[in-house]
């Protein structure tokens, strides 16, 4: 990467990085693209090379701290060697939880500010955030013992149940503390996974 390509991602990394401050500390609608920008130490010129306005930064950002999120738990399962798909997503969705536990803001401003279709979007296409996590998932669905049918839908439901799940388990201990209520909710992500074997 050359010094003009180092210093866009310094600057997109930096607008990244004070949006979510401000977003959550003072909240979005308290927050203007000129707070962001002087907090930055960027001109208001360079934000619109990259961002439209404020939501769209918003909804930038959140696609990339979900990336990150998921990239991390990918990069940890690669180094744990653990096999087989249901164990292998119970793995992914565990650090998941583990790093929104302990950043609860992170996870109230994806969750407070994220239409499902967004994440799904991120998750299954890696649309708007570079991901490649929906073909890390992918690869592990063909490393698997099994063959899968609707493997779209498999992935939807799990993300569907253990984000919203997640989220009230955390945040608001419903229906039970997060730790108390995961072998419930791993016990159905196994289920979804077998009800979507082949044969």
């Amino acid at each position: 990467m050359g010094k003009v390509d180092e210093n866009k991602k310094k600057k997109k990394e930096a607008l990244f990085n004070t949006a979510y401050d401000l977003f959550t500390t003072k909240g979005i609608n308290s927050t203007a693209i000129s707070d962001i920008v002087e907090n930055a130490g960027v001109a208001k010129g360079t934000f619109y090379l990259y961002f439209k306005d404020k939501y769209d930064i918003k909804n930038k950002l959140i696609a990339h701290k979900t990336n990150e999120l998921f990239a991390a738990a990918g990069d940890a399962l690669e180094a744990s060697g653990i096999r087989g798909l249901e164990e292998q997503l119970i793995f992914i969705i565990e650090h998941v939880f583990h790093a929104l536990t302990a950043n609860k803001a992170l996870l109230n401003f994806i969750s407070k500010n994220l239409v499902m279709g967004a994440l799904r979007s991120t998750l299954l296409t890696g649309e708007n955030s570079g991901s490649d996590i929906y073909e890390k998932f992918l690869m592990l669905v063909d490393q698997d013992e099994h063959d899968y049918n609707d493997v779209d839908v498999m992935l939807f439901t799990i993300v569907e149940l253990a984000g919203s799940a997640g989220y009230n388990s955390i945040l608001y201990g419903e229906p039970l503390p997060i730790e108390e209520y995961k072998p419930f909710l791993y016990r159905c992500v196994r289920l979804i996974v077998k009800s979507h074997r082949a044969g």
